[in-house]
């Protein structure tokens, strides 16, 4: 699965530059705190705008934040949610975003399969757009460029190589690399990180939403999805973002709200 033995995919990213491609990259949210960590820094400490200026210092081209995408998961599994309700389809729905997850569902639980959202996750729908919207705005053959992610978690590296990942006829994903792997690459590279100046993301998909932003929190995905479910259903605006009763490391957490008279579960 890539979540067994840890693989060093660095010389993939390097041979890639290398070869003159377009090299593009995204982060996921939690890789602002966790690299920073990597480097030194006291736990928490969030330093975005240097890790933008690092990565294109190593050599990228295009520096983006998965928050985007994590917004794009959201519309998708909050609208299937909702269609599931309406047409009496599939319930309780479970977030896909996780390849371990899907890998453990398909292997072990054959059962839970129709409960698992068929949206990709995050790092999946970002290469899509990216080998196809992106390239065809920026006038690049998606051939040209090499797709890169930095994420949180060893199984993403066998998300990206799956081979359903590629509808468009490319990758969606062509190498995901750890926090752990970037760190080494910008202490190889001999960039004194505390003397970066912060540089912003590119635009437009630099861009995210505060629900993209807590996706790398525990239960940030379930309170995202929660925050757009209620709107939609309710049609009022929330009073407030937070969903605290979703959030946090305590056990295994239930609640239950009201849509409008309709009472909906949440685990």
């Amino acid at each position: 699965m890539g979540a067994i033995f840890i693989r060093d995919n660095t010389d993939e990213v390097y041979e890639q530059i290398g070869a003159g491609k377009y090299m593009v990259v995204q982060i996921a949210p939690s890789v602002r705190i966790t690299l920073t960590e990597s480097l030194g820094y006291a736990p928490g400490t969030m330093t975005t705008g240097k890790i933008v200026h690092a990565l294109r210092k190593i050599g990228f081209w295009k520096v983006f934040d998965s928050d985007f995408s994590a917004d794009l998961t959201i519309m998708e599994e909050g609208m299937e949610f909702l269609n599931r309700l309406r047409s009496g389809g599939v319930v309780p729905m479970m977030t896909s975003c996780c390849p371990a997850w899907v890998k453990y569902c398909e292997t072990y639980g054959h059962e839970q399969l129709a409960h698992l959202s068929t949206a990709k996750s995050p790092q999946q729908m970002f290469g899509a757009v990216i080998k196809t919207f992106f390239a065809k705005k920026e006038g690049v053959h998606p051939e040209k460029i090499c797709s890169v992610s930095v994420m949180p978690c060893t199984a993403k590296k066998f998300e990206c190589k799956r081979p359903e990942m590629r509808e468009s006829g490319y990758q969606d994903v062509d190498v995901s690399i750890t926090v752990e792997e970037l760190a080494r690459m910008i202490r190889t590279a001999g960039i004194n990180f505390g003397d970066l100046e912060d540089q912003e993301f590119d635009a437009p998909f630099g861009l995210g939403s505060g629900a993209g932003q807590i996706f790398g929190t525990t239960g940030g995905v379930m309170e995202a999805a929660l925050r757009t479910v209620y709107e939609v259903v309710t049609g009022e605006a929330l009073k407030t973002l937070e969903f605290e009763e979703v959030r946090g490391m305590d056990g295994i957490r239930e609640a239950s709200f009201d849509l409008k008279g309709r009472k909906s579960g949440w685990r």
